[in-house]
């Protein structure tokens, strides 16, 4: 399990104040791309050796609205690990474990320049193997 604590800053949200849905999306993806940086996977580097994961399907159910100022937790732990696939169920909560969101997020790893499946270098499999 992988905690990412996010702000809800205005850019975040609607004329309402309350953050908008596809924003949800986002702190999926940075809770995600943290995680990574927390196990010293470069991206970069990921990049340049024609290495990349693309989401290639998402599932939300909104609970509760999440407002401008909100100081939230992203939680993501990996449900399924397969040879070149990976699925996360994550959730945003508060300090005291209220959801606000949850949801299922499957990411591919790809060979970019061909957009093919590939399979996920080792080092980041044995990663969340010990993460899990």
């Amino acid at each position: 399990m992988f905690h990412w604590p996010i702000t809800v800053y205005y850019e975040d949200t609607d004329a309402g104040g309350v953050v908008y849905h596809a924003n949800y999306l986002k702190f999926f993806e940075r809770a995600r791309t943290e995680w990574l940086k927390a196990m010293g996977v470069s991206q970069t580097l990921l990049l340049a050796d024609d290495i990349a994961f693309v989401v290639s399907r998402s599932e939300i159910d909104f609970r509760r609205a999440a407002k401008f100022e909100q100081n939230l937790i992203v939680e993501s732990k990996v449900i399924e690990l397969k040879k070149a696939s990976l699925v996360f169920q994550q959730r945003l909560i508060d300090d005291s474990g209220i959801c606000y969101c949850e949801g299922t997020v499957l990411v591919a790893c790809v060979a970019l320049s061909r957009m093919r499946p590939r399979a996920i270098p080792l080092n980041i499999v044995q990663e969340f193997n010990g993460a899990s």
